[in-house]
């Protein structure tokens, strides 16, 4: 692709960005007064079998895993960005998304893909950014019709087991009218529910701009950077001014699961292990836990707020971008996303692993 907005490695590390902020959450019970505002435009993280399942009416999908623009052999064109300026500015219009617009990343609940739309745009400098916590779910949950709906489902499910029992004929044919009651009850309620199924329609395209002057590189990091911080790591033990967290699971650490399109499995020398479920609230259904409980994870590994943290997985946009937004909600000022991660450094035959 031809790049009209040409930017070397060097000039984008260069930018010094004065004006980083804390990352900013949304309740559903906030978010869900704005479905539907022209001015409010909420992003799906998840992939587009899940969009076609689950999504916010009127949302966009754009998978974070797809937003990682690298060569067949892990290259960052424009790293520390997650794609070059004029690809991401490309492909942000073919979605319909307009500058002036607020962005409201989501996922299920998990936080993980959500996150990943977030870094995505902030790195690119687009300020007017929101983070759902608890997904499409927590819009489910206080949904009426949706609440209304599932109460329906739930007598629907009850009537069918006493339909399969039931050996009367009249009362057979009572339970079926209930039955039909019911699921046209449903069917009326089905499109007004806020979390609908369905195939992303098609977007009229946007004029979107990306500034290549206003682009935030405060968060995330390239490989090089990286390779510093595991040079002093190596030498300073527990005493470096650096941590590096592997947000995968073990399987991906050990080197016994390997992407097909990375050369090398393992895990980079000094990294400290801490898997992203950690972070989320599964019982609660929230893309975080409570700052004490994730303050706890985060003292528990050894990681200190004096210090220079990088968290990577397998693109950047996913799994590390959650650890690095969790920091960033409890204080923690350094704190970078390498947008690389193992896509990057497993391919690059001049970097260290350990397995």
């Amino acid at each position: 692709m031809k790049r009209v907005l040409k930017m070397t490695a060097g000039a984008i590390l260069s930018l010094s960005m004065l004006w980083g902020s804390q990352v900013q959450l949304i309740e559903p019970e906030e978010a869900i007064k704005l479905i539907g505002d022209k001015d409010v435009i909420f992003i799906s993280g998840d992939g587009a079998d899940i969009y076609s399942i689950n999504h916010i009416v009127g949302s966009v999908e754009m998978a974070a895993h797809h937003l990682h623009h690298s060569d067949i052999m892990g290259n960052m064109h424009c790293a520390p960005l997650y794609s070059c300026p004029e690809e991401a500015q490309e492909y942000i219009r073919s979605k319909g998304i307009r500058n002036d617009q607020l962005i409201i990343a989501y996922d299920n609940f998990r936080g993980p893909n959500a996150t990943g739309v977030y870094s995505f745009f902030e790195s690119f400098g687009h300020k007017n950014i929101k983070l759902l916590n608890g997904g499409f779910n927590g819009i489910q949950a206080i949904d009426p019709n949706q609440i209304k709906f599932n109460e329906l489902k739930k007598q629907r499910k009850e009537l069918k087991g006493q339909i399969k029992q039931e050996k009367d004929a009249a009362k057979l044919a009572e339970l079926k009218k209930q039955d039909d009651d019911l699921k046209a009850q449903m069917t009326a309620l089905e499109p007004k529910l806020l979390v609908q199924k369905g195939d992303e329609p098609k977007h009229e395209p946007s004029d979107y701009t990306i500034d290549v002057n206003a682009l935030d590189t405060e968060y995330i990091a390239e490989k090089n950077e990286v390779k510093k911080a595991v040079d002093d790591i190596l030498k300073n033990g527990k005493e470096s001014k650096f941590a590096i967290i592997d947000a995968r699971s073990m399987d991906e650490i050990i080197g016994e699961r390997k992407m097909d399109n990375v050369a090398r499995g393992g895990h980079i020398p000094g990294a400290t292990f801490l898997e992203w479920t950690h972070i989320t609230d599964m019982d609660n259904r929230k893309s975080f836990k409570s700052n004490e409980a994730m303050q706890k994870v985060f003292d528990q590994a050894g990681i200190r707020k004096d210090q220079t943290i990088y968290a990577y997985c397998q693109v950047g946009t996913g799994r590390s971008s959650h650890i690095i937004t969790a920091l960033r909600l409890l204080g923690y000022k350094n704190v970078k996303v390498f947008t690389g991660s193992w896509d990057a450094w497993g391919n690059d035959m001049n970097l260290p692993i350990r397995r």
